[in-house]
């Protein structure tokens, strides 16, 4: 393995002290031009490569925000990291993305991860239930920000989307269509986002004088087999339902193969909708009516909620919720 150069590689080759190197490097304005430039260039012969990680606890900023998400390889958690990448790269900062799959103890490893690497603020989706782990981040003065899925805390802003609203939307557009039996996909409730999904859809049922059904309400996983595991228990019930409005665009197509398999017509028989506008469901030859949530939009508002916080003179603790309005999207699979 090769060995790395350091500034005392260059100190000895240009016969110049450690120091000197040193502040040559980091421009300090006490090193004379030529110095500087001869530094530079004998680093550059040399490959030198300062210590990021030194200059981070030196200067107390390491330029690198992160971002931690349950799952990258959903399109919307793809999208919110292009807005935030979108708007931070432009102001000098990097991005380094970590993954929870859903694990609360992965998050917070996440979060030691980064905190060790210096990061200068941490922009989280949370999977957690607890509010330890983010007490330590604020402990150590560094900027927090929640988005889509949030804790409520003192001194911390977030960015969501309006999920109450989505859930009554959805939940109004089937009644509106003629669906009165109207079953829930419900996703896990005591995470905020879908217990707030799942309260919209009770709220536009009462408004419209429609019996809330224990039965009606599964909570189903953000995937294709749960979305068709849901449906068949749905379907075996002595008063089956009309439709189905699912926190999850991807449960929603579970459900739409698996009523296409046993000869229900979607619409005409059976309506369906579900949640965040994922790119498959205007593609499909039954195209899905959904919910956009503006995924884009949310990084670069969360980035820049963030900005806000770190360039905030005072230095005061800043708490913002921002809430984005969400969209309904009416497309084949519930239209009779």
């Amino acid at each position: 393995m090769k060995k790395k150069v350091t500034i005392y590689d260059i100190a000895t080759k240009l016969n110049i002290t450690a120091a000197t190197v040193s502040r040559a490097l980091n421009n300090n304005p006490n090193i004379s031009k030529s110095t500087k430039e001869l530094v530079l260039k004998t680093a550059d012969s040399m490959n030198y490569e300062q210590n990021k990680l030194a200059l981070a606890l030196k200067s107390g900023k390491s330029n690198n925000v992160g971002v931690i998400v349950p799952r990258i390889d959903s399109n919307f958690f793809s999208s919110v990291i292009r807005g935030i990448e979108e708007e931070l790269n432009p102001n000098g900062y990097h991005v380094i993305i970590c993954q929870t799959n859903g694990d609360e103890k992965k998050e917070i490893d996440n979060i030691d991860a980064l905190l060790n690497s210096q990061v200068d603020g941490i922009l989280i989706s949370t999977s957690s239930r607890e509010k330890n782990a983010f007490e330590r981040i604020l402990s150590k003065d560094v900027p927090l920000v929640f988005f889509d899925r949030k804790k409520t805390m003192k001194n911390v802003s977030s960015v969501t989307i309006n999920d109450f609203e989505g859930g009554y939307k959805a939940t109004q557009h089937l009644i509106d269509s003629g669906c009165k039996k109207i079953a829930h996909f419900s996703g896990d409730t005591n995470i905020e986002i879908y217990k707030e999904r799942f309260m919209g859809y009770q709220q536009a049922l009462i408004d419209n004088n429609i019996d809330f059904i224990d039965e009606y309400v599964i909570r189903t996983k953000s995937s294709l087999e749960e979305g068709k595991k849901s449906i068949k228990k749905l379907l075996k019930l002595n008063n089956p339902p009309d439709a189905i409005f699912s926190a999850s665009d991807f449960a929603a197509l579970g459900a739409i193969q698996e009523l296409k398999s046993k000869g229900i017509k979607v619409p005409t028989d059976f309506s369906v909708i579900g949640f965040a506008n994922e790119p498959f469901t205007k593609f499909m030859e039954l195209s899905i009516s959904t919910i956009d949530q503006f995924p884009q939009e949310m990084g670069r508002m969360t980035a820049r909620v963030f900005l806000e916080q770190v360039n905030n003179p005072e230095k005061v603790k800043i708490e913002k919720k921002v809430v984005l309005e969400p969209e309904l999207i009416i497309r084949k699979s519930s239209i009779k």
